[in-house]
């Protein structure tokens, strides 16, 4: 498979390693890439990270920036998608299509706000009903917006 024929789910600067674990077994699960993009909040070999992904890390193509600017510089920004609490356009209204890439920010703070304002018609969210709750969990976000990209395209 080439890129284009894949989504690719990209997390920047992740934080907790079960989280990352979990959305590496997804991406494993769907055929999808994971982009993580440095500073690391953790180290590849946390015994978290691996239990979350169990025997599945053969399975993934996973790859490595050193930075957000670098991970930036070498995409096409129209097949970007970002995610954030941060807009009321949902998930659902996005265009999405194979090869595109699913942006997520660090579990505590989300995207950098002067990204989010430069992509601002590019930013979609996760519907959160209870206004007592912020937001989902990163990998299950992960999970439901990808489930949805992959619905779309006929590769549920």
């Amino acid at each position: 498979m080439t890129d284009s024929d894949v989504f690719h789910i990209v997390l920047v600067e992740p934080e907790i390693p079960p989280n990352t674990g979990s959305i590496a077994r997804l991406c494993g699960a769907t055929n999808s890439v994971l982009h993580l993009v440095h500073p690391l909040g953790f180290s590849t070999d946390d015994k978290h990270l691996k239990r979350a992904g169990l025997d599945y890390w053969k399975y993934v193509d996973i790859r490595h920036w050193e930075s957000f600017e670098l991970f930036l510089e070498a995409m096409d920004e129209k097949r970007l998608y970002f995610l954030t609490t941060k807009t009321k356009r949902t998930y659902t209204s996005a265009p999405f299509t194979t090869g595109d890439y699913l942006v997520f920010g660090k579990e505590t703070k989300g995207l950098p706000e002067d990204l989010l304002s430069l992509y601002e018609d590019r930013c979609y969210t996760l519907p959160m009903p209870n206004p007592n709750i912020r937001s989902l969990n990163l990998a299950m976000t992960a999970g439901i917006v990808l489930y949805e990209a992959l619905s779309r395209c006929g590769s549920e």
